[in-house]
């Protein structure tokens, strides 16, 4: 019996992690209604808050940013400026904490908490981890304290994301920063540990 009673307290502790844990993942559930076309007209005249995260090996990837939406909007070479940085979300500039030590393009950045901004371009887009973490926008940004900055090519999608969207994936045995918006994609691969 004393058995039986704590395998169902492990169930319901994992029940209700889990549920926390898709709470936490799954960010604001109405730009994701957005995006999945449950919701036909994007009306919210805000940028919600959303977080992205996943573990991959023994490193927790854990991203906070601000989700603006198309609207009908003309968004590349628009609302986003060409050859601009740009803080890849609303409100504040996008965050991006690591557990571990990771390496992206080539350079170990240590575990913590920086900020991820964007250049994008027509053709090739600059992805730029900053060690200044709490900044408005881009209104602070200073080159001199970027990391590391790894230029990637956008990939076009057939089907559009309304809301800007962020995801950590696993592709192969390493993780991805993935950023989605309009019909816009761009990956940013990150060795973890």
């Amino acid at each position: 019996m004393r058995l039986l009673s704590s395998l169902i307290a492990l169930l319901i502790l994992f029940n209700n992690t889990a549920i926390a844990q898709h709470q936490h993942q799954s960010g604001d559930g109405y730009a994701d209604s957005v995006n999945r076309g449950l919701i036909a007209k994007d009306t919210m005249k805000s940028s919600p808050k959303r977080v992205a995260m996943e573990t991959i090996g023994n490193t927790h990837i854990h991203i906070e940013y601000g989700s603006p939406g198309v609207k009908g909007r003309m968004i590349w070479g628009g609302l986003v400026a060409y050859d601009q940085v740009w803080a890849t979300g609303a409100h504040n500039a996008t965050t991006v904490d690591f557990s571990t030590q990771v390496t992206i393009g080539g350079k170990k950045i240590p575990k913590g908490k920086y900020a991820l901004f964007t250049i994008p371009g027509r053709d090739e887009w600059t992805l730029i981890i900053n060690t200044k973490s709490q900044q408005h926008l881009a209104d602070e940004y200073n080159q001199a304290e970027d990391m590391v900055r790894v230029k990637v090519k956008p990939v076009k999608t057939n089907k559009i994301t309304q809301r800007l969207t962020y995801r950590v994936e696993k592709i192969d045995k390493e993780a991805a920063i993935t950023i989605e918006w309009e019909y816009l994609k761009l990956v940013l691969p990150v060795k973890v540990s």
